[in-house]
């Protein structure tokens, strides 16, 4: 058996029941609920064209409404990134000015102990150039004295002075000229031990002249003086030497230490004397 219910017109479906028979398990109740395609397609069709309008408005409302916030998003990070950049560099700027002043100021500083230190340097660079100047003037004295100590090669040193008997023969006056030439004088002899010393050099040699001639005096008379100038004090007279002479004569040492005088024509060895420094 079968039954069936049909909805009214404006329902959105149809309600239909039915009994079979089935033979050997019993009866079983079928519903079937159907729907009125043909009236859902109807109020379908009448729904969708005003909400079909409302969604094209909206749809297009949201598409004009992203643009436009991305846009302002966009523009509000730009204005946020200028305004970071912004203050990113005025705080460079600041510190970059910092240390241009603390730069400036290091260098003013330097500037100031450089000249300080420069001038330092110039005034003692003044102090050890005339230092130099003295210890270079002491010390070409001292080289001077030392010179001075100092005998020529083949001269022979005695107290403060220097001999040398030159191996050959000369009248007094030649003999004194090359002396002289040498840097120096005939021997003046001073004392016993460099009388002592002079009779040494001559037993290379002989007789050999020294130092000492008469010379005129007012009163028609002569007397002895030796080459520097000063007056016969101590003698070491031979017999052939007076105390006085009325003539010009040359004296010369022999090889026991006695003088004896001569005529200056003649020719003799002869001793040079050069005196030297004793002391610094």
């Amino acid at each position: 058996m079968s039954a069936e219910i049909l909805a009214a017109p404006d329902s959105s479906f149809n309600v239909r029941f039915t009994r079979t028979e089935n033979r050997g398990e019993g009866e079983e109740m079928a519903v079937e609920i159907l729907e009125n395609e043909e009236h859902h397609a109807d109020l379908g069709s009448q729904q969708a064209r005003p909400n079909t309008e409302q969604n094209g408005a909206a749809v297009k409302r949201r598409c004009f409404r992203a643009p436009a916030v991305t846009l302002g998003v966009m523009y509000l990070l730009m204005l946020a990134g200028i305004y970071v950049r912004y203050i990113s560099v005025t705080l460079e700027k600041d510190q970059l000015l910092n240390k241009y002043d603390k730069l400036s100021n290091n260098y003013t500083q330097l500037q100031e102990t450089v000249s300080v230190n420069n001038n330092q340097l110039k005034s003692s660079y003044e102090t050890l150039s005339k230092n130099h100047s003295k210890l270079q003037a002491e010390l070409q004295k001292l080289k001077d004295k030392i010179e001075g100590m100092r005998c020529p090669d083949g001269w022979t040193r005695f107290g403060c002075s220097c001999y040398f008997i030159p191996n050959e023969k000369r009248t007094w006056d030649e003999s004194r000229a090359d002396c002289q030439n040498k840097g120096a004088d005939l021997v003046v002899i001073n004392n016993k031990d460099e009388n002592k010393f002079v009779s040494e050099l001559n037993n290379m040699n002989g007789e050999s002249w020294i130092g000492l001639k008469t010379e005129w005096l007012q009163g028609s008379r002569y007397e002895w003086k030796w080459v520097d100038r000063s007056p016969l004090r101590e003698t070491f007279r031979a017999s052939g030497l007076p105390a006085a002479t009325q003539s010009w004569y040359t004296a010369y040492s022999n090889q026991q230490g006695q003088w004896r005088q001569s005529d200056d024509v003649h020719t003799k060895y002869y001793i040079c004397e050069k005196r030297v420094s004793c002391i610094l």
